[in-house]
């Protein structure tokens, strides 16, 4: 009977202890709880606090990337009369390259929808310097290149830079 009666009060302390630890654990938990997504709202706002420069500064290199990529622009900046049409092609795509392959690390800091319109952009001026380089007879000047390609982009219904630039905008609009 002792032996039962030893049994029976290990078994009361052991229910007791565990009926003590549960309410404390339950007590206690939801304090844990705040505590722990304070701490991580905290981090959170301490990382956007050190990228949200690092976004602003890459937004900004994908417009000035734009403006530099643009025809109008850049046909001005390199002095196209200065080249052969042939000459002028192959300075255009290389800067264009350039410029892309000097920004790209800023993708990890700007939206899908900007870099793939950055990238469509790089692409499109490529194609339509090449295009129009072809359609040039081979002693062409690079004034005569640049005139095709302003040409061109006059017949479009809306300038693809100014699409990009605003649609970037809009990007950034959601950052902020």
């Amino acid at each position: 009977m002792e032996l039962y009666s030893f049994l029976l009060d290990i078994l009361k302390y052991t229910v007791a202890g565990i009926g003590v630890v549960w309410v404390a654990v339950y007590l206690i938990k939801p304090y844990f709880d705040k505590q722990e997504q304070l701490q991580l709202l905290e981090f959170k706002k301490s990382i956007s606090n050190q990228t949200l420069p690092l976004k602003l500064q890459a937004y900004e290199r994908m417009v000035l990337f734009i403006e530099r990529i643009n025809p109008a622009n850049m046909l001005i900046r390199l002095k196209a009369g200065d080249y052969t049409a042939a000459e002028l092609h192959a300075l255009v795509v290389s800067e264009v390259r350039n410029e892309y392959q000097h920004n790209i690390t800023q993708q990890i800091y700007v939206s899908a929808r900007t870099w793939g319109i950055v990238r469509q952009l790089k692409n499109d001026t490529i194609a339509i310097i090449s295009n129009a380089a072809k359609a040039l007879p081979e002693n062409a000047s690079g004034m005569e290149l640049g005139k095709v390609v302003l040409a061109h982009l006059s017949q479009l219904e809306a300038d693809p830079y100014d699409t990009g630039l605003n649609i970037i905008r809009n990007d950034l609009e959601a950052v902020i």
